[in-house]
């Protein structure tokens, strides 16, 4: 309804009951940061973390290969491995890793752990073979490598007996290193 003409209008707003107030205005929130951010950072520590252990294992496997690989580069070497891992070891399967593939003459050898051990159950005792310098001589088939054997018993970390015996390998290069064929003891 609108008021007559020529008649004032009064500017005073009308009093409302409280029912019928208006609520007030609503806080608008803080801004939050974006998700994607929060993805790509952890996009990427997942990333290098991947990196980080491909890498490690990678070197672990090359390390693990180069320290568990037989060193047969030189004659020398074949037979102390060789010798470390028969008599001293006693791990045949470390062993058959330096000898040749066929016709492998290594009885004198064998025998010579044989009594070792038949030493050791018979008398109580630990056996300990030992050997000195390694002298390569070249041969028809390869080369030959000597050495002095040193047979050592001990009983309670007392020694009891020793002896010393000259023995010859002989050695030949196969296609993956040089490997020991033969061995014996020099009368």
């Amino acid at each position: 309804m609108q008021p007559p003409a020529g008649s004032q209008v009064s500017r005073v707003p009308a009093q409302r009951t409280p029912s019928e107030q208006l609520p007030p205005a609503p806080v608008t929130p803080e801004p939050q940061p974006p998700r994607r951010r929060v993805r790509t950072v952890l996009t990427v520590v997942a990333g290098v973390l991947a990196v980080l252990c491909l890498s490690g294992l990678i070197a672990g496997y090359v390390l693990y290969t180069r320290a568990a690989a037989p060193d047969r580069s030189a004659p020398d070497v074949v037979v102390d491995n060789y010798l470390r891992a028969f008599l001293v070891d006693r791990n045949d399967t470390r062993a058959n890793l330096f000898t040749c593939e066929r016709g492998a003459d290594l009885q004198a050898v064998q025998d010579l752990r044989v009594e070792t051990e038949q030493r050791e159950s018979r008398f109580g005792v630990t056996v300990r073979v030992g050997w000195g310098p390694l002298t390569r001589t070249p041969s028809s088939s390869g080369e030959s490598v000597g050495t002095t054997l040193t047979i050592a018993g001990s009983a309670d970390g007392v020694p009891r007996s020793s002896r010393r015996e000259d023995w010859t390998f002989s050695v030949v290069e196969e296609d993956d290193g040089w490997r020991v064929c033969g061995g014996s003891r020099i009368s």
